[in-house]
């Protein structure tokens, strides 16, 4: 047998595979250096906002109204002695009985209030007006429904109803605060 036998040759048609190219190394510490711009973005937004609002916008908006800063300090010193300064009293206006609106006097409701002042004529002229002021207060209790005293927050709408209405009565806003200390429905 023959010892020399050849390879038969390829042709165009049995091209060779190429060989495929290496692939390109990845940069050393890409892991965390693609992270950074991220981190500091979000690490740095929240400060620039603060020191925006506080240093920029805040002196604009009080600029614009007119409004001055003061210090806190100032503030709570004033206010120690004002509170000092003047003595609250209170007055006691015991049992308004209103009916309910819309309840055709089937139900009626009734009320206690103190009343605080810090004013120094504010008993002598609580005193002196005090059928005006009764007159007013079951006034504003009688303007209420059912449905309106049985709404969260009804204590504070008739309660700011009421101080609205006794400073206009005494002229002045002496009335500093009101109280219900009674509040009944039957």
């Amino acid at each position: 047998m023959p010892a020399n036998r050849t390879e038969p040759t390829p042709g165009p048609e049995e091209a060779k595979e190429p060989t495929p190219a290496p692939a390109p190394a990845s940069p050393p510490g890409g892991g965390f250096m693609s992270w950074l711009p991220l981190i500091i973005t979000v690490a740095l937004m929240p400060v620039l906002a603060f020191g925006m609002t506080k240093f920029y916008l805040l002196p604009q908006l009080q600029k614009g109204l007119g409004v001055t800063p003061v210090a806190a300090s100032e503030t709570r010193g004033k206010n120690k002695k004002s509170s000092a300064d003047a003595k609250q009293e209170a007055i006691a206006m015991n049992k308004l009985l209103v009916n309910v609106a819309g309840t055709m006097g089937a139900r009626y409701l009734l009320v206690s209030l103190s009343i605080v002042g810090s004013d120094p004529g504010f008993k002598e002229k609580m005193q002196t007006h005090d059928p005006q002021l009764r007159d007013m207060a079951c006034g504003v209790l009688a303007t209420k429904t059912l449905a309106d005293l049985e709404k969260p927050g009804v204590r504070n709408l008739i309660r700011s109803e009421l101080i609205s209405g006794f400073n206009n009565i005494l002229g002045q806003s002496m009335v500093e605060e009101i109280y219900l200390t009674e509040f009944a429905i039957q």
